[in-house]
């Protein structure tokens, strides 16, 4: 498939983006070889190959979905201005 500085104008009108004149011929060789290459791809047999998403076959591992409190509470407290039993302090909003 080949592609000419009118395709190329064409297409970057419809996708808003500004191409100088003097660039629409270099980009359409560029965008014409990008197409050839596609097209050779496409030649190749994948029959019977599955697709993959990663080159590597892991799995992940998986933890028990547990709730906790993160056992962090000393730590988190301990940047709050005011602490009281374990809470925070804050000023009452509601009367």
């Amino acid at each position: 498939m080949s592609i000419d500085a009118a395709t190329v104008k064409r297409v970057a009108k419809l996708a808003r983006i500004a191409v100088p004149e003097d660039r629409l011929q270099p980009l359409a060789q560029e965008l014409s070889g990008i197409m050839a290459w596609i097209e050779q791809l496409n030649e190749v047999d994948t029959d019977g190959v599955a697709p993959m998403t990663a080159c590597v076959t892991c799995k992940l591992p998986l933890r028990e979905d547990v709730v906790t409190d993160g056992h962090k509470r000393d730590a988190v407290l301990s940047n709050a201005p005011k602490a009281i039993g374990g809470f925070f302090v804050v000023p009452k909003v509601v009367e």
